[in-house]
C-alpha cells in the first residue's frame, strides 16, 4: 500500500475494503478492515485483500525473528554486528522453515500450522545441538553433504515422522482480564506519609 502525509486543509481520500474470513483469527475476528489510498480503476478489493494476506505472512516472520531467534541482541551496540546476528537469524528461520514443511509434510499442514510452537522446537534445537556435536564424531556428518536434494527431502520426512508434535505444544494465551477499576482516595483511605511520620514522632 502506498503511504503519505497530509498538509493542513488537504484531503485524502480512502477506500475500506471488508474481507470476510472463511475461519476466525486468533482473536475471534470473522471480517478485517483495510484502509488504502490505491485508486480502484488500478487495484481491485480482491488484489488489495490479496496483498494485505502476504504482509501477514511477513509480520508473522519477523515476530519469529523476534521473539524465537532472538534477532534483536541489544549487546550487540556495532551496526556490522547486529547486521551480522540479524543475517544468522534469518538463516535459522530458512532451516526452521525446511523442518517445519518435513513435519507438514508427515504430520498434515493443519496439525503443524494450528499446533507447533516454533520457540519449543528452536529451545530444542538449540539445546540438543551441542551435544550432538560431542556425542557424533565429524565423520559421520559427512555422509550429508553428497546427498542430493531429493534424498535430503526423503531423509527429512522419514525423521519427521519420528517427532512426537504433543511435546512442542503452543500454549495460548487466554484472554485478556479487564484491567480493575481505580477509584479515588475518599475519606481518609489515604494519608500523607509526612503526617504518619510526624505523628509518629510527636
Amino acid at each position: 500500500m502506498r503511504h503519505g502525509t497530509l498538509r493542513a486543509g488537504n484531503t485524502r481520500i480512502l477506500r475500506r475494503i471488508t474481507v470476510e474470513l472463511k475461519k476466525p483469527t486468533r482473536d475471534g475476528d470473522w471480517t478485517l478492515h483495510v484502509l488504502t489510498n490505491l485508486p480502484a480503476r488500478e487495484v481491485t478489493a480482491a488484489k488489495v485483500a490479496e496483498l494485505h494476506a502476504r504482509r501477514w505472512t511477513i509480520e508473522t516472520m519477523f515476530q519469529e525473528l523476534t521473539c524465537t531467534l532472538t534477532c534483536e541482541i541489544k549487546t550487540l551496540g556495532y551496526p556490522k554486528a547486529a547486521l551480522f546476528g540479524f543475517c544468522l537469524a534469518l538463516l535459522a528461520y530458512h532451516a526452521m522453515s525446511v523442518v517445519k514443511a518435513a513435519l507438514r509434510r508427515v504430520h498434515g499442514a493443519e496439525p503443524v500450522e494450528r499446533n507447533l510452537s516454533g520457540y519449543y522446537l528452536s529451545l530444542e534445537l538449540a539445546q540438543t545441538y551441542p551435544g550432538m556435536m560431542v556425542a557424533i564424531p565429524p565423520a559421520h556428518w559427512k555422509i550429508f553433504r553428497a546427498l542430493t536434494p531429493l534424498k535430503m527431502a526423503q531423509l527429512l520426512q522419514t525423521l519427521a515422522g519420528h517427532v512426537i508434535l504433543s511435546r512442542y505444544q503452543k500454549h495460548p494465551r487466554g484472554p485478556k482480564k479487564p484491567s480493575p477499576k481505580k477509584s479515588r482516595y475518599r475519606n481518609g483511605r489515604h494519608v500523607s506519609t509526612a503526617k504518619f511520620l510526624a505523628g509518629r514522632l510527636s
